[in-house]
């Protein structure tokens, strides 16, 4: 689509003139011969670039600009004059406007002006669609009381420094309650870093945390700098942060208490100001216990606790989470996305789901690929394998000897296994490994049937 230039001048000739050179150029183009016609065709024809002039009858250009910046503060206005002053100039750019040319005016010098100027609005709307691919990436959904509890203690503790210690399982989404925190801080504007702890060798932490300088240790072939350095003014997240290395808890806890980093190699510290959000599925208790984890480096960090439940604490969400997964996979598809029948929920909503929404957005995915249908049927859900609570895994403890325990779980996996492959035995026992005689008879000693 053609971007679309308001060209505002009382004088005919050269609104006439500019439209001749702009259409040429492949632009569409809009004329207003004074002010009060300018704001009605702005609001009308909503264009993506102003050329106002500053002398015109009635309300001049400064006044027109200035109603402009109320109406719509975002859009680029371009100033011409022909009886032009640096202090006209100066006022123009007090009010916002985006540049100021004189007339005569230069063919060159105003495409170049307005290529800007349109290169800088495309780039401005590409920042905020991200912004809001961003935001709705990490939306916290669901509407069950106990993520309420937690959402409610997001707005409280996110406007303050308060650092923030989040506990809960795999996948349950730690890292979406840190970035709500972030993007409801003062700091929002500023970088959000995040480390996982438990992915980096104990040997690199220090490294990435703090940075080293060139040569201090075999590979550091450059300064660099850490985590803490490229979060400074805003927020960095330690995830899984019961992993980190005692050497690591002593430098994090006096960067803590003095707000200075020392790179690995340097006599000289750096001030950092830092807000710190760590999260763990571990219990921090235990690995104080242990002597795993520095007791006042725990106090340090859990001046707010945070506490996110596990998907099988709020199953009333699931119906939510699935059609948000739906969604926004189906889009990153380049599909459309598929209804899923209300057996197919009850089926998902009795699951364990031991990986949390992380192994339940897999599981949607999943289900998107491999299911013929415009709708998602129990039987799809069947096909992708999972355990719901009367599963026969849910029984296992109750066997009384290990002999029975073993003949339950065969019997548990192999279902599962079939189940995730559609009762194709020759399939399964290509992916098993197994002789398909031997599934035959599996099946035939534990009378497995097709559900």
């Amino acid at each position: 689509m053609p971007q679309r230039v308001l060209v505002v001048d009382d004088e005919r000739g050269i609104r006439e003139a500019l439209r001749q050179v702009l259409e040429y150029e492949g632009m569409e183009v809009v004329t207003a011969s004074s002010g009060d016609e300018a704001l009605k065709s702005i609001a009308g024809s909503h264009p993506h670039l102003v050329l106002l002039d500053v002398k015109m009858a009635g309300m001049d250009g400064l006044q027109t600009l200035a109603k402009i910046r109320a109406i719509d503060d975002t859009l680029p206005v371009v100033m011409i004059s022909g009886h032009g002053s640096i202090q006209t100039a100066v006022e123009a750019t007090q009010l916002g406007a985006y540049d100021f040319l004189e007339k005569p005016l230069d063919t060159d010098r105003i495409l170049l002006t307005l290529r800007n100027a349109l290169q800088h609005v495309d780039l401005s709307s590409e920042n905020e669609r991200l912004r809001a691919v961003v935001t709705d990436r990490y939306e916290i959904i669901g509407n069950s009381r106990a993520i309420k509890d937690v959402l409610e203690v997001i707005d409280k503790v996110a406007p303050t420094p308060a650092r923030v210690l989040i506990t809960g399982e795999n996948g349950s989404g730690k890292e979406l309650i840190a970035r709500a925190i972030h993007r409801q801080s003062p700091r929002s504007e500023r970088p959000f870093v995040e480390v996982n702890c438990a992915a980096i060798p104990s040997e690199l932490i220090e490294s990435e945390l703090f940075g080293h300088m060139k040569g201090s240790f075999t590979g550091a072939f450059a300064d660099r700098p850490g985590k803490f350095e490229q979060a400074d003014g805003g927020t960095l997240f330690l995830d899984e942060v019961g992993d980190m290395s005692s050497a690591a808890q002593a430098k994090v806890l006096r960067a803590l208490e003095e707000g200075v980093v020392t790179r690995i190699g340097a006599a000289k510290a750096i001030e950092v100001d830092v807000r710190v959000i760590t999260a763990t599925n571990k219990s921090l208790e235990d690995e104080i216990a242990a002597n795993r984890f520095r007791e006042d480096l725990f106090y340090r960090l859990n001046v707010v606790p945070v506490e996110v439940p596990p998907l099988r604490a709020r199953r009333e969400d699931i119906p939510l989470l699935v059609d948000k997964f739906s969604n926004d996979l189906a889009s990153s598809f380049g599909v459309q996305s598929k209804r899923f029948s209300q057996d197919a929920l009850d089926d998902l909503a009795t699951r364990e789901w031991p990986g949390n929404v992380r192994e339940l957005r897999n599981a949607v995915e999943r289900l998107l690929i491999l299911s013929v249908s415009d709708t998602v049927s129990a039987a799809d859900v069947a096909r992708i394998g999972g355990h719901t609570q009367e599963s026969e895994l849910g029984n296992l403890m109750l066997c009384n000897t290990f002999e029975t325990f073993k003949q339950e779980a065969e019997k548990a996996f192999l279902q599962g296994k079939l189940a995730e492959n559609g009762w194709n035995v020759s399939e399964t026992a290509r992916k098993l490994s197994m002789p398909r005689s031997n599934l035959y008879k599996k099946i035939e000693k534990y009378v497995m049937e097709r559900k």
